[in-house]
């Protein structure tokens, strides 16, 4: 009696110690926020927008809410990104904020040391900003990244080439065709990274609402300790009309829990007509940190750059009369786990 309660006694160990093992390999990580907006320049209850994604809403008003469950085995591995939220809504092109929604679902292999092939749901790898906005350093986000594909549904091969070198390689349905491809048609990404600057390629027919060509740069540069400078620049291409734009994001650490940083955006449609709409925008973004959470003050004022106000929408000033600006204060907060 005494040998088979051992006996079950060390299968018992054993059996705990392999789930403890194997829940080490589960990892749970997310973020949640919520901001305030009031427009500087115009009425808050007319709701003009920026023509940008997200944040666009005045008064208080809820972001996102994100939880991510990634496994990862010796060989292979699994995420799952479910979000909710206006912010995770518009990201995924989902009406429905109240229901959890999809961002990313998918699966990978480690095929060797140097070798990953990925297939599922993931987000864009162009493009210098993302959907998540723990990971971005100014809360509103660009045009350009407003105008780019948020996610991609296919399969991509990453190759790390050298300690300096990595290349991608992709294969998706149409731009922001989140689940299945009616079409019958394919999209060719491809993304050269070299020392944290990257090329990035997109190509698809521009059909049925496709996005076309776009050849992207992202990258930065740590000027000093405490300064960093990021970069973004884009060309887009469907049919001879896109868009085109550039940006930069300068960035200071002041101290350890609090860092300032503007972005700079130049943006611009092109095709067919001589005034196209083009805009300026400056962001100036705080972040203040504490623990696990971020406060961002952030200021924006967007400026269109011709007489055609087709980028900012139908915006009046604080008389009511038309406008070709419009500045806003937004206070952010957010939560990373």
């Amino acid at each position: 009696m005494m040998k088979k309660f051992i006996t079950l006694s060390m299968l018992f160990v054993a059996t705990a110690l392999f789930a403890q093992e194997d829940a080490k390999k589960l990892t749970i990580s997310g973020s949640v926020d919520a901001y305030y907006q009031t427009y500087l320049t115009a009425p808050d209850n007319d709701a003009p927008s920026f023509g940008t994604a997200f944040a666009d809403q005045s008064g208080f008003a809820v972001g996102m809410a994100n939880v991510i469950a990634s496994y990862e085995g010796e060989k292979v591995g699994a995420v799952l990104d479910l979000v909710t939220g206006p912010r995770g809504a518009g990201a995924t092109f989902n009406t429905d904020i109240v229901d959890g929604i999809v961002n990313q679902a998918y699966v990978y292999w480690n095929v060797s040391e140097g070798t990953t092939l990925t297939m599922g749901r993931f987000n864009t790898f162009l493009g210098y900003e993302v959907i998540a906005p723990a990971a971005n350093f100014n809360y509103s986000c660009s045009y350009l990244f407003s105008s780019g594909p948020f996610s991609h549904v296919g399969l991509k091969a990453d190759f790390t080439l050298s300690d300096d070198f990595s290349l991608m390689l992709a294969i998706t349905n149409p731009w922001d065709t989140n689940n299945i491809s009616m079409s019958g048609e394919y999209a060719l990404g491809a993304q050269l990274g070299f020392y944290g600057q990257y090329l990035n390629l997109y190509y698809d027919s521009g059909n049925a609402g496709g996005l076309g060509f776009e050849i992207d740069y992202t990258g930065g540069f740590d000027v000093s300790d405490d300064f960093f400078l990021g970069i973004n620049a884009a060309y887009n291409d469907n049919d001879g009309e896109g868009f085109y734009g550039a940006a930069l994001y300068p960035q200071l650490a002041t101290s350890d829990s609090f860092s300032i940083g503007l972005r700079g955006e130049y943006f611009a449609l092109h095709g067919d007509g001589d005034d196209l709409p083009s805009v300026f925008a400056t962001t100036l973004t705080g972040s203040y940190t504490i623990e696990n959470l971020i406060i961002k003050p952030e200021i924006r004022l967007d400026a269109l750059t011709n007489a055609d106000g087709g980028l900012l929408g139908n915006v009046i000033d604080n008389d009511g009369l038309p406008a070709d600006s419009l500045a806003a204060f937004t206070l952010a907060a957010i939560v990373s786990f």
